[in-house]
């Protein structure tokens, strides 16, 4: 366990807390006694001040994990780029050539209209979610007793699974609306954004007595319209966040075992191999999940056929 003496409880909640960096108000009682003099940002010493921190409070964790990761990526990738050659691919170079035609035959299949900026960004969504998934296969205590014993903290808060803190993939889902919105618009004109939020599904009436419903008809589509369109965020960024929290969940409560005996230790070793084996599925079809559905929410931006 990170720390001896730690009730089950406490060690559960210590490894789904991140470090979180933020600001505390003059007058604020510290987890230790201590009293702010004045308004101070600073990390976190509990989930308390965490929580008081507020909107504002940055997951230090799980940035500084996020940017390390794709700088790897991005280290991996132009290795093979450099190492490329018109002969049979090798090594490195191989497994990247492996990965971009997967993701670009994907892409092809869905999204069936010119853009150039699509297969990249579906290539940079697959890879970088995996990688961030990957790290739930790490032990849990491993690498936050590593942090704790930098910084001199047996209980230091240090997660290491991006994908967990809703922060992330909100953060992910957030930009890909926002792309979804942004190409909505260029290709279909304002108006055609707006038509496409008002006029479907139920087509107004245009002539006759019943015009007088148009109105009303017009705000049903308007109010089905966007809740359909505020959704797609919300669940592309909580699916991937609630799968992963599970995941990293069970692993902490295997954890749990091996501080219980040698019987429950021994049962907790095959049960976290068992998990880890089938959680190479997960992480891979999570990342695969939210791709997919990025370039589906792409190709609806796209879509102008009925304008």
């Amino acid at each position: 366990m990170a720390s001896e003496g730690q009730t089950s409880t406490e060690y559960i909640q210590h490894h789904l807390q991140n470090l979180a960096y933020g600001k505390l108000e003059a007058g604020y009682t510290r987890a230790d006694g201590s009293v702010v003099t004045q308004d101070t940002w600073t990390i976190a010493h509990s989930a308390q001040e965490a929580a008081d921190m507020g909107f504002w409070a940055i997951h230090l964790d799980t940035l500084g994990w996020s940017i390390a990761l794709a700088l790897i990526l991005g280290f991996v990738f132009r290795k093979a780029i450099a190492g490329a050659n018109t002969g049979t691919p090798k090594g490195v170079q191989s497994f990247v050539e492996l990965i971009v035609d997967f993701v670009n035959g994907t892409v092809t299949d869905i999204f069936h209209h010119k853009n150039r900026v699509i297969a990249p960004m579906a290539l940079t969504i697959f890879t970088w979610v995996f990688m961030m998934n990957l790290m739930d296969l790490i032990p849990v205590d491993w690498l936050p007793q590593v942090a704790a014993a930098a910084a001199g903290d047996p209980h230091f808060y240090f997660k290491v699974v991006p994908t967990t803190d809703p922060n992330a993939t909100m953060g992910m889902a957030l930009t890909v609306f926002a792309l979804m919105v942004f190409y909505s618009i260029t290709q279909k004109g304002f108006i055609g954004f707006i038509k496409e939020l008002t006029m479907h599904p139920f087509a107004p009436p245009t002539k006759g007595a019943a015009i007088v419903l148009a109105p009303l008809m017009i705000a049903i589509n308007f109010i089905l319209e966007t809740v359909s369109l505020i959704a797609k965020p919300i669940s592309l960024g909580l699916r991937l966040f609630g799968n992963m929290y599970a995941g990293e969940m069970i692993f902490i409560l295997i954890a749990l075992m091996f501080g219980a005996g040698a019987l429950m230790a021994g049962m907790g070793f095959f049960l976290q191999m068992g998990w880890a084996i089938f959680h190479i599925l997960v992480i891979t079809l999570q990342a695969f999940v939210f791709m997919v559905l990025t370039i589906v929410y792409m190709a609806m931006a796209h879509d102008v056929e009925e304008h």
